[in-house]
């Protein structure tokens, strides 16, 4: 039933966009304004990422040369994070502008959203105008669920705008295995020179709030609130995945991509006796700062003990906290808040009165050296004043 009702909806979406970049084209780009993606001019850039293979819940890739050799280059990671895409269709364009800006200059081998990107009216409508959009770029792509895109775990709206995404060659995007929660939780193998895996990122969908009906099945107190965390179904694919993944390529270095922190952020900072935060002397802060506190899930579901445990990932990388834009290394692994992408909710203007040439929206770039190393930075939109 999903599938057929899902079909007729897209069908008249794509007609509606078609329509509607028709009127664009004729009206010299002024009306619509709901048309956010076409009004930031985007233009095709293209890459040399293929897919290697793929199945239900995961995909392999890699550079390669004219001849389809794999390349041993540096592979470069663009995410952002927090876009909430909604009715100010000025305030879209804006935002959109910055990114597709970042994207031309970086040139980057995959895109990652982190959450939380699409919340509008009509948000089939504006994800598969997203979705055509980083088609035209022609760079690979893909996401996770936030905290606000639906009021479900599962359910047609959800699967809809996840589908919305996967339907487009260029997005990696996976429902994930049934057996888990939510929709969303997949991996993307990265290939290196000679076939060896460069890195694998994993992405899990991290839920909403804690729900009355997980608090037996997870064993939480009755008193716990608040937002959600990573369920024990997830951490074992987790696990079970590095493990199905050293049997074929050995050593396995990962990455991790959610939209809720996971608890161990609140290691970085703390707040001092003025009510500033200031670097907690429990982590090595690489860059940036802490403006409000980390929005993880009160309950610890131990994902970070897992990571511990297999001694593969590297780094973690989430959103949700708008104005927190710092990376810093934690018991060995690196925990970074992609940057936001969005000027439709709170930032630093609001939270602390600074300018918009100290706000934080922007991209996160991440390197993968063909080395194995890694390096991060932020690349702020204000450079774009």
């Amino acid at each position: 039933m999903y599938k057929i009702w899902g079909f007729i909806r897209q069908s008249a979406v794509r007609i509606h966009l078609a329509v509607a970049k028709l009127i664009y084209k004729i009206s010299g780009g002024r009306r619509p304004k709901s048309l956010f993606c076409s009004r930031a001019n985007p233009a095709k850039i293209g890459t040399d990422v293929k897919i290697i293979s793929q199945n239900d819940y995961s995909t392999t890739i890699a550079k390669v040369d004219e001849n389809g050799n794999i390349k041993n280059d540096d592979f470069v990671i663009v995410s952002t994070t927090d876009f909430h895409f909604d009715v100010d269709h000025d305030i879209n364009t804006k935002a959109v502008d910055r990114f597709v800006r970042h994207i031309k200059e970086v040139k980057p081998d995959l895109v990652v959203l982190t959450g939380d990107n699409i919340l509008s009216k009509y948000q089939q409508i504006d994800a598969i105008q997203f979705a055509q959009m980083m088609e035209e770029i022609g760079v690979y792509w893909t996401a996770v669920f936030g905290n606000h895109e639906t009021r479900e775990d599962r359910g047609f709206y959800k699967w809809l705008l996840w589908k919305s995404f996967c339907d487009y060659d260029h997005c990696l995007c996976k429902f994930g295995p049934d057996e888990l929660f939510g929709y969303g939780n997949y991996t993307v193998n990265i290939l290196g020179e000679g076939g060896r895996l460069l890195k694998t990122l994993f992405f899990f969908d991290s839920g909403r709030d804690i729900l009355d009906r997980d608090r037996e099945k997870y064993n939480i107190p009755a008193d716990m609130n608040g937002y959600d965390f990573l369920k024990t179904e997830q951490i074992d694919f987790y696990k079970n995945e590095i493990d199905t993944l050293k049997k074929k390529y050995g050593e396995v270095k990962s990455m991790m991509y959610m939209h809720i922190p996971i608890p161990e952020y609140a290691h970085a900072f703390k707040l001092d006796e003025n009510g500033s935060y200031v670097p907690s002397g429990e982590c090595e802060i690489l860059y940036g700062k802490q403006y409000e506190s980390v929005g993880s899930s009160a309950y610890n579901s131990g994902m970070f003990d897992a990571i511990l445990e297999k001694g593969s990932t590297q780094a973690v990388f989430s959103g949700h906290d708008h104005v927190n834009d710092w990376c810093a290394k934690y018991k060995g692994v690196y925990l970074v808040y992609s940057l936001p992408g969005g000027y439709a909710v709170y930032n630093l203007g609001d939270k602390t009165g600074k300018p918009e040439s100290e706000w934080v929206e922007g991209v996160t770039v991440t390197t993968l050296r063909a080395d194995g190393s890694l390096d991060f930075k932020p690349r702020y939109n204000r450079m774009y004043l």
